[in-house]
């Protein structure tokens, strides 16, 4: 298990960084298909996905927005904090086998609201930019620790 910290708005500092990593899988393509509902071949379908711009099949875009998420959730602000809003341009596609890594920033802080701006980029293994954002945060206003439980196993037929 692992301990998670929020970071709670009054020790937050602009200039605050964090990173979150994750590999795409087969088994995340899949998944997130199914429980998105974008079947999109594109994303699943081999021969498909050879025929387009981009010769093979890439992740949805969302799947890396969801990093930004867990990213916001586990890292900071961390628990208890609140995702308000994001602004996404997506600049590359992602495939299986690629190794994101979500680096945050707090650009602002708004003191009337509680509130914060943090940058939401994310790079590849090779350093290259394949989203750039911003997100809207409202961290926790006490600091929480919390043992982060393992998610049960779940296999893809047992879900459709």
């Amino acid at each position: 298990m692992t301990t998670l910290v929020s970071v709670p708005y009054d020790e937050l500092k602009v200039g605050d960084t964090a990173t979150y990593t994750r590999t795409l899988t087969e088994r995340d393509l899949i998944l997130f298909a199914t429980v998105s509902g974008d079947h999109n071949p594109i994303h699943i379908d081999e021969e498909f996905a050879s025929t387009t711009q981009f010769n093979e099949r890439i992740a949805h875009g969302m799947w890396t927005g969801s990093l930004i998420s867990a990213a916001l959730a586990m890292k900071l602000p961390g628990p208890g904090g609140i995702y308000r809003g994001q602004e996404l341009k997506f600049l590359r596609p992602v495939k299986v086998g690629d190794e994101l890594t979500v680096q945050l920033e707090v650009l602002e802080k708004n003191e009337r609201t509680k509130a914060a701006v943090v940058a939401t980029n994310v790079v590849n293994q090779d350093g290259k930019f394949v989203v750039k954002g911003k997100a809207s945060i409202m961290p926790n206003q006490e600091r929480t620790e919390i043992e982060s439980g393992k998610l049960p196993e779940v296999s893809i037929a047992s879900m459709t």
